[in-house]
């Protein structure tokens, strides 16, 4: 009655069950172990667990196994590190495209009455807690990219900017290597919004943003909105003379825009201001001396009539302008 009963469970139970004996022989191997791993019972039975996963000997599984039967030890796999270590398949579709379902493997050592220690092995699907937390994971760096995104440009904004500029400075630290920062401003826009529309005023600022990262050619380049209509650009391993090129590139490409402003006070069309500070950041130096001195020159390039581009130089305490 009992051993109906055991046998009974053991069939609804869905969750493998594979009961091991001190030799390391599989003595119970239960239908849901043989539903998922195509091999019958009758085939299993009696057979050393490295004989049938020979794949797996020595391997995590085998070690807990080992531990439970000789130390008496339970353990539980982490499914982060040990994914699919049986292999198991949620149907015959994915057995042909070897697709193994994601497993809990829990390895337990059995103590029966008059017997020596066993082992029992608890394998469970968690293929479809999986999925979620993937498309959770997915979700989240979705929402977090979309707050690191700014929504009238399509390029990153103040926030991705901030978290850019930090990782880039930290690295220019442990390399001793230039690090150089352009701050871009709208020649006169407030005139262009006031007499063209805020519309036509974010068609603008997107046309700008667009041409100012077309100048780019490296992924750990930065070209971000940082706020209104001033933009922000983070060169890595980028000297003096690179981010001169880089900063004029870009002020000839928004000149070449021709995009008509007859409300300018420097020409027909919309022009920008740049600033170009570089440093290679001593031990102590923080992230704002390289903006102020960006800004610094920003604010050289406005009072040098506009439409130009400064870099600053701390040596000489003054900006130049080209």
């Amino acid at each position: 009655m009992q051993l109906s009963l055991l046998q009974g469970v053991l069939k609804t139970v869905r969750a493998g069950i594979i009961v091991i004996d001190p030799d390391q022989r599989i003595v119970m191997w239960n239908q849901w172990m043989e539903q998922h791993s195509l091999l019958p019972s009758a085939d299993i039975q009696g057979k050393a667990f490295c004989d049938v996963f020979p794949g797996m000997a020595d391997g995590r599984t085998h070690v807990a196994i080992l531990a439970a039967l000789e130390n008496n030890f339970a353990s539980l796999l982490s499914q982060t590190l040990n994914k699919a270590p049986f292999p198991l398949y949620a149907n015959s579709a994915d057995a042909a495209n070897a697709v193994r379902m994601q497993q809990a493997v829990h390895v337990m050592p059995l103590e029966i009455t008059g017997l020596p220690r066993h082992c029992v092995v608890q394998i469970t699907d968690v293929s479809m807690a999986v999925a979620r937390e993937k498309k959770l994971r997915d979700l989240a760096t979705e929402l977090e990219s979309q707050t690191l995104v700014d929504g009238l440009t399509g390029i990153a904004n103040r926030r991705r900017f901030d978290l850019h500029l930090d990782d880039e400075f930290r690295r220019a630290k442990r390399n001793a290597t230039p690090l150089s920062l352009i701050m871009i401003d709208v020649d006169y826009f407030k005139d262009y919004n006031d007499n063209y529309g805020h519309q036509h005023g974010d068609q603008c600022l997107a046309q700008i943003a667009s041409a100012l990262g077309g100048v780019l050619h490296r992924a750990c380049d930065l070209v971000a909105r940082y706020g209104g209509e001033e933009f922000t650009v983070v060169l890595p391993e980028t000297n003096e003379d690179g981010a001169m090129r880089i900063a004029e590139a870009m002020r000839a490409e928004i000149e070449g825009l021709n995009i008509e402003h007859a409300y300018s006070g420097v020409a027909k069309f919309v022009t920008v201001s740049l600033g170009v500070s570089t440093v290679v950041p001593e031990h102590t130096a923080k992230t704002g001396s390289l903006i102020h001195a960006a800004d610094r020159a920003l604010y050289q390039a406005k009072r040098s009539g506009r439409n130009c581009v400064v870099m600053y130089s701390d040596s000489r305490k003054k900006a130049d302008q080209v």
